[in-house]
């Protein structure tokens, strides 16, 4: 019986770097920590080996289009084709007719440089792409993209907003039906909430403070797991040389028990002579 031999996967074109727009710390830092958490949702905490989640490479249809084509500060695939650590290891960025879908997520954090085409040619971008969700951040709470926080999905050929809400303590949030997630503008920082549970997916600094915690109170544990096992063996010394005493008193009971039995027979022989 002959088997049919497994479809070749398809090359990928190694795109070139992006141009280096000028230095934001606040906005590499958000861009750095949104990828980190999604890469730990999608990644660890879901187990999705079909999610691709990168970010700061040309998203373009073809090759040949790429030094023309945006370069999202980040992007999320789902359901990918081929394996995502290919596109990640081989593409340096994400060549739609190669891949064979458009990504389903983008997301830009605002800066000074970027933020003005953010919202409005790459809107446009975007939703030629086919991107199902594009998303806009903006720590300063609207000076770069006039609001703090801003979702579209594609109905059709453009996009539609998504529904923003506002809580008393400022927070303002939307729900994304591609990750699942809500996106929480939150005291200037970009968050990711659990909309089931609404607790926020942990950043990079709480991930680290709390194996740190974790490791502290298991240190505490083995300490006292220690002391226990030294007090047990303690107690288990004094238990064998409290036995020993006994049995050493036992023996010598017995010794002298039998010692007068001795003499009281010596004596009574002694007595009949």
């Amino acid at each position: 019986m002959s088997t049919r031999p497994a479809p070749a996967l398809p090359s990928l074109t190694l795109l070139p770097d992006p141009p280096r727009d000028r230095v934001d710390m606040q906005q590499s830092t958000q861009v750095a920590s949104a990828i980190v958490v999604l890469r730990d949702h999608f990644y660890h905490r879901l187990g999705r080996t079909d999610a691709l989640v990168n970010g700061d490479g040309y998203l373009c249809r073809n090759p040949g289009e790429a030094r023309r084509s945006p370069h999202p500060d980040c992007i999320v695939a789902l359901n990918l084709p081929i394996p995502p650590e290919r596109i990640e290891d081989e593409a340096n960025g994400y060549t739609i007719s190669e891949i064979g879908q458009p990504p389903d997520f983008v997301l830009e954090i605002a800066s000074g440089t970027t933020g003005a085409r953010d919202y409005s040619t790459k809107r446009d971008l975007y939703a030629a792409l086919g991107v199902r969700e594009y998303w806009r951040f903006d720590h300063t709470g609207g000076r770069y993209h006039e609001v703090p926080l801003a979702g579209d999905v594609l109905i059709g050929e453009s996009y539609e907003p998504l529904p923003i809400h506002r809580e008393p303590d400022g927070t303002q949030w939307g729900y994304s039906p591609v990750l699942d997630l809500e996106l929480c503008w939150v005291e200037r920082h970009l968050r990711f909430r659990d909309p089931v549970t609404k607790e926020f997916l942990p950043t990079m600094a709480e991930e680290r403070e709390r194996r740190e915690e974790v490791e502290s109170r298991l240190d505490a544990v083995r300490t006292e797991r220690d002391t226990v096992r030294v007090e047990r063996d303690a107690a288990r010394a004094e238990r064998d040389a409290a036995q020993a005493r006994s049995d050493a008193a036992e023996s010598r009971r017995e010794y002298a028990e039998s010692r007068a039995r001795e003499l009281e027979e010596e004596i009574r022989r002694l007595r009949g002579q």
